[in-house]
């Protein structure tokens, strides 16, 4: 019978157009060594004749490996999120492995969607930045419990038996108000996200004692805490500055938040920083094409990444023990100090 054209071709119609075995096609494609280069290249000449298409579904499904990894991100949108996803995409493919992305949308039931579908789709390993509202990680439990190995970075649990990657968000928090502090601010406001998440906590920790070190009241009339959006950063503006006195210094743990103060700053002709001293974090590219340029804490987002990658790989090839501890993998910050903070200009 003869075949559709538009049908896919297989190994077999390759070995019978050659007058081969279908285990030496496959051989052959693998460039295995007991081929000879002729035979190798005769039969790639002809898959390309013939649209042969390698399955590698079918292929995972018999070796019961799909050599794919998920990805699960709050927004890729976020300049952090974005490369983050570059550095685990590169190590990934270095590694021998593809990815799935998908994301949440800061959405607790679409993060708990979204961990069903990754398994049904047979991903080796699983790496995630949780929701800002993620408490119960339950929802993980079919990856644990099936010994599939779990990645969190960023935003992650604090008691669950997976693979963490944090940063020093204790130590941006504390090195930013400590270099407001040091430039004489004695009024510094804190724009944060929501402390149902353990990086905010961990920065709002690092916040406070830099000021109980330093014997600078903390002010909790100065204190916000919301999703860290533009929007949200404008209506904290406005009561910021809605009245005398105004802060001395704001420190925003994103850097959208602090370029919003920015601008709010200029159009109420507050002057930055010679009245008004702003710090943002994550070290955004639109940090240093501000004016003033800002202030930001950088954490080193594709570092993030290959840790990441690295860390689901090594533990797919490890398979990971459930009952032991993995000690975290901390990955550093750095304070970029600019023209935002500049005490030449106070």
């Amino acid at each position: 019978m003869k075949k559709n054209a538009n049908a896919a071709h297989t190994i077999v119609d390759i070995a019978e157009a050659l007058g081969i075995s279908p285990s030496t096609v496959s051989r052959a494609l693998k460039d295995h060594p007991y081929i000879s280069q002729k035979t190798k290249d005769k039969v790639k000449k002809m898959a390309v004749k013939m649209g042969y298409r390698h399955n590698a579904l079918a292929a995972g499904l018999r070796n019961r490996r799909s050599n794919t990894i998920g990805l699960i991100v709050p927004r890729i949108s976020m300049y952090f999120q974005s490369a983050i996803i570059t550095g685990i995409q590169n190590k990934v493919h270095e590694l021998g492995y593809s990815l799935i992305v998908c994301q949440s949308n800061d959405s607790y039931e679409m993060e708990k969607q979204m961990v069903n579908a990754m398994y049904a789709s047979r991903v080796e390993g699983l790496i995630v930045s949780c929701t800002l509202y993620t408490t119960d990680f339950s929802h993980f439990d079919i990856f644990s419990k099936n010994g599939i190995p779990l990645v969190f970075y960023d935003r992650v649990p604090k008691n669950y038996p997976a693979q963490i990657i944090l940063g020093e968000d204790y130590k941006g928090g504390f090195e930013a108000t400590r270099h407001l502090i040091e430039l004489g601010c004695k009024r510094i406001a804190y724009i944060s996200g929501p402390l149902t998440c353990n990086l905010y906590q961990d920065r709002y920790a690092g916040f406070k004692d830099a000021l109980r070190k330093h014997k600078v009241p903390f002010n909790k009339k100065l204190a916000f805490f919301h999703e860290l959006t533009a929007d949200n950063a404008r209506r904290t503006c406005e009561q910021l500055f809605a009245s005398q006195p105004f802060p001395d210094a704001v420190f925003a743990t994103n850097d959208t938040t602090a370029i919003v103060v920015e601008q709010m700053a200029r159009a109420l002709s507050i002057k930055v920083p010679e009245e008004l001293k702003i710090i943002g974090y994550s070290n955004d590219p639109r940090s240093q094409i501000v004016l003033p340029p800002l202030t930001s804490v950088e954490q080193f987002p594709y570092l993030v990444g290959e840790k990441a990658a690295s860390a689901v790989v090594s533990l797919i090839h490890k398979k990971p023990d459930g009952k032991r501890r993995l000690a975290p993998i901390v990955t550093p910050i750095e304070l970029v100090v600019r023209e935002s903070t500049s005490k030449e200009n106070a």
